[in-house]
């Protein structure tokens, strides 16, 4: 049996992120051979993957990033099954490297980011699979958005609320330092008061006839005649556009004016072309 030294296991340690004493296990199991302890710790999660399939992975970190010329942005959400894991240095490490492959690459869709490749050999998907044998709880990338902008259209600022349980990122129209804080500013309004869509052009067809038929019913109830209900209807429908699209909320700072109005007021041409939400659970 070949002997384990300490440097061996730090730099299994350095590899993988996985525990001293799970390193140390691994390349007993491997005699010392560094390539087979880190297939060591993938079988390992492989098959921890299978028995944990149906487990949530509500807990976790979102991570949101900009290059450094703002002209792009992402947001992923990275879930594990406890809070213990989720505050863990080493899993929101995790987050922020797969988080700057995602940008440095900007994947078209959640597949692509989970086959790109990783570190080690290994693809991001295979690298999820390894960190299962790690941490020994479900780990997955279960969401993941991105803006992307072109140089001289505006630029992305993000936003993560409450200690990586919820990020924002924000395309504004207007480059340059001055806009930043007022982007972050309305980032900081999505993650509070949760907008469905930018304004109504982009809420889904669907939910307004919803919302239509709900008004109706609730005009309804209250006694109105049948001929009034297809305008209460649509004044309701005006009262939820206002509550649950970006550009048309009241400004959660001032609550005096809209969120289009507040942009204005820092530039007349200033406005949010588009915003990312995603929040753990």
């Amino acid at each position: 049996m070949a002997a384990i030294s300490a440097k061996d296991v730090k730099k299994l340690r350095d590899l993988t992120g996985a525990g001293m004493m799970d390193c140390k296990k691994a390349l007993v199991e491997a005699d010392g051979d560094t390539d087979k302890a880190i297939e060591y710790l993938r079988k390992k999660g492989q098959k921890l993957a299978g028995k944990r399939a149906d487990r949530d992975a509500k807990e976790g970190v979102v991570i949101a990033l900009t290059s450094h010329n703002r002209n792009n942005g992402v947001i992923i959400r990275l879930g594990c099954e406890t809070d213990f894991v989720a505050k863990g240095e080493s899993f929101i490490a995790l987050g922020n490297s797969l988080a700057e492959l995602a940008l440095k690459k900007l994947p078209a869709s959640l597949d692509d980011l989970l086959a790109l490749p990783y570190e080690g050999g290994m693809s991001v998907a295979e690298k999820l699979v390894e960190q299962i044998g790690v941490i020994g709880e479900k780990v997955e990338i279960s969401r993941y958005e991105k803006i992307e902008t072109a140089a001289g259209e505006g630029q992305v600022i993000p936003y993560i609320h409450m200690g990586y349980r919820a990020g924002v990122i924000v395309a504004v129209n207007l480059e340059g330092p001055n806009f930043i804080e007022p982007g972050k500013n309305v980032a900081m309004q999505v993650a509070a008061m949760r907008p469905i869509a930018l304004d109504k052009d982009g809420v889904d067809a669907t939910v307004v006839e919803k919302e239509i038929e709900i008004g109706k019913d609730q005009a309804r109830q209250e006694g109105k005649p049948e001929a009034m209900l297809e305008k209460i209807a649509m004044g309701r429908l005006n009262k939820f556009y206002k509550e649950k699209t970006l550009l048309h909320q009241m400004y959660v700072k001032s609550n005096k004016q809209s969120i289009t109005q507040y942009l204005q007021s820092i530039d007349k041409n200033l406005t949010v072309t588009d915003f990312k939400h995603v929040e753990l659970g």
